[in-house]
């Protein structure tokens, strides 16, 4: 994907949202805390374009004869990251736009692969408008042309780049194996409590165990409310060959499982559920796990009587508590939560992959504001107005709530000490998780795994890619998973992926017949042991390093088919016969009868 996401450059679409306490946010910044519920705007206006980037290892910037926000810099975030084992971790007494390292962090490492005029792996993420869908991004010309800004014309991901081949052979199998299968969630709540974290705490027990903390419907058995759904990864980034696993969760708020007297209702909550899916997904109708109609109060598949169904065609409206709360084509209810975990690779004694109890990452999502249909147009028209005046990215800043994408979502997360302890994002750390949630062409609601679930019944329950066929995506026939590696050249953005490239290609071609004996999805993107190994022992190196404001992708040696620059006058962009219409809803249906 050379020409990564249009980034976001917005000036505020809501007016009075956080204008009355950006001046709060801001005093609270330069004294080293951040007042709750304060914002900070990373305002294009503001900042300077940065100068060349010097070396990591170059000493941080001195204070003297500088003003406050000209006395520290990316570097010294790096350096209290590295020393400190806090859960949350010490940041400089200033702003923390003024400490970013890479003002273009919302386009991803991707973003700067060389498609040499052939390979097209943007697909996935640059669309055009789909009809009735309120992402009006319209970026598929991205899938055509680069359009960097200046800034973002230089490949800031400098981990992309670095040979860990030496460090990576200097673990030994044995001590990634036994470093993979220590948890490092279970602590992370305690933790947070006790520092006074102000922001979202972990409440889901025992999400470190996986498919054991959910019950057969994916409902979490601790009372959370959190409920685990299977989907299809999204290509390559999320492939398990490439680096990692993951799971992900979603909560409703707390009428979308009550009835309408206000008692909990395990019907009425598995009824929402699926309506909400089939909102984000378009459906007319959908399958469900048996749901006793009387318990709902609502007749659900339109047969005039109260009975236990396991299909609903009545899914114009929620029900139950939540039958007054307005349902929006394809978006998703004000207060609905995300829970994304990205895990290592898990390597069974028989070599096979599962999710270990390690956690690279841990991503949380909440809709903290309803944005309309025509407030979203108008947001994505501002985004490409900055865009063209030449502004920078800026988000507003919640503090320990995370980052305001201006469409509804506040994003925050948690990612891996020098210890390997969970701790909370720097502030460049979630901004590089932005772009991604807020300017794609290719999402729905700013989301990309719920419009993925397996339909209906089925894909209610922690993620198994066991059995899963290549679904193919909507109006194709050919599973996603074999398009996607003929029209990208190999398996990943990158085609840096020799075991894909062994696997599924003979002489530079898909192996059509090979693909065609694959049992399932883990057959397709799972990785031997010999490569998990080698890619768990090359994020341990980063991850000591704490350097993921340069990149967190586990290369081993420097992927040849990236940029370190673009020029965008000369480099080859792809002809329009090689750009592609792509749904991220899949047709599971289609893939049931192949």
């Amino acid at each position: 994907m050379p020409n990564g996401p249009a980034t976001s450059r917005r000036s505020l679409p809501f007016p009075g949202l956080a204008s009355a306490s950006l001046s709060l946010a801001l005093l609270a910044s330069c004294s080293g805390g951040a007042a709750p519920g304060a914002t900070e705007h990373a305002s294009p206006v503001a900042v300077a374009t940065p100068a060349p980037v010097p070396g990591d290892d170059d000493a941080p910037a001195g204070p003297a004869q500088k003003r406050p926000h000209e006395r520290y810099d990316y570097r010294d975030v790096l350096a209290m990251v590295r020393e400190s084992d806090a859960v949350i971790p010490p940041r400089p007494p200033v702003a923390a736009v003024h400490t970013v390292f890479n003002r273009e962090a919302v386009v991803p490492p991707m973003c700067y692969t060389r498609t040499e005029g052939t390979h097209n792996p943007c697909y996935v993420c640059h669309q055009d408008s789909a009809k009735g869908r309120p992402n009006f991004m319209d970026d598929g010309d991205l899938q055509r042309e680069y359009s960097f800004s200046d800034v973002g014309s230089t490949n800031q991901w400098k981990n992309l780049f670095e040979d860990r081949s030496e460090r990576v052979a200097a673990i030994s199998d044995d001590e990634i194996l036994a470093w993979v299968a220590q948890d490092n969630y279970t602590e992370l709540a305690p933790r947070l409590r006790e520092a006074g974290f102000k922001g979202w705490v972990p409440d889901l027990q025992n999400l470190q165990l996986g498919a054991a903390a959910f019950d057969e419907h994916g409902i979490a058995k601790d009372g959370s409310h959190w409920v685990a759904f299977s989907y299809k990864p999204m290509p390559s980034t999320f492939w398990p060959t490439n680096g990692s696993t993951d799971d992900v969760m979603i909560r409703l708020a707390p009428h979308f499982r009550r009835t309408a007297g206000g008692d909990y209702s395990r019907d009425v909550y598995l009824a929402n559920l699926a309506i909400v899916e089939a909102n984000i997904k378009g459906l007319s109708a959908i399958s469900v796990a048996p749901i006793d109609e009387a318990a709902v109060g609502t007749d659900l598949d339109g047969d005039g009587k109260l009975s236990v169904i396991e299909r609903i065609t009545n899914v114009g409206g929620y029900v139950a508590g939540a039958a007054k709360v307005p349902r929006l084509p394809h978006l998703f209810p004000y207060d609905t939560e995300f829970l994304h975990s990205v895990r290592y690779l898990g390597v069974a004694a028989d070599g096979s992959i599962y999710n270990p109890p390690r956690m690279k990452e841990l991503r949380y999502m909440r809709k903290r504001w309803i944005v309309t249909e025509p407030q979203l147009y108008e947001a994505y028209v501002q985004e490409h107005s900055a865009k063209d005046a030449g502004q920078l990215p800026g988000f507003i800043n919640r503090g320990p709530y995370g980052l305001d994408n201006e469409m509804g979502w506040v994003i925050a997360g948690f990612i891996e000490n020098r210890n390997g302890r969970l701790r909370v994002n720097t502030y460049e750390e979630n901004f590089a998780c932005m772009g991604c949630h807020s300017t794609v062409g290719t999402t729905i609601d700013s989301t990309f795994s719920f419009a993925r679930k397996v339909d209906g019944a089925a894909g209610w329950g922690y993620i198994d890619l066991r059995g899963m066929p290549d679904a193919p995506t909507r109006g194709e026939t050919r599973g996603e998973i074999a398009t996607y590696l003929r029209r990208a050249g190999g398996g990943g953005e990158f085609r840096s992926n020799p075991e894909m490239a062994e696997r599924w290609f003979r002489n530079g071609k898909l192996n059509e017949r090979r693909m065609a004996r694959a049992k399932d999805v883990y057959e397709l993107i799972t990785p031997s042991r010999q490569r998990a190994l080698a890619l768990n022992k090359a994020y341990r190196v980063i991850v000591d390093d704490q350097d993921f404001i340069f990149g967190r992708d586990a290369t081993i040696t420097p992927p040849a088919n990236v940029y370190d620059a673009v020029d965008q006058e000369r480099a080859p962009t792809l002809p329009p016969e090689r750009a592609f219409e792509w749904d991220i809803r899949l047709d599971w249906s289609r893939a049931a009868n192949r």
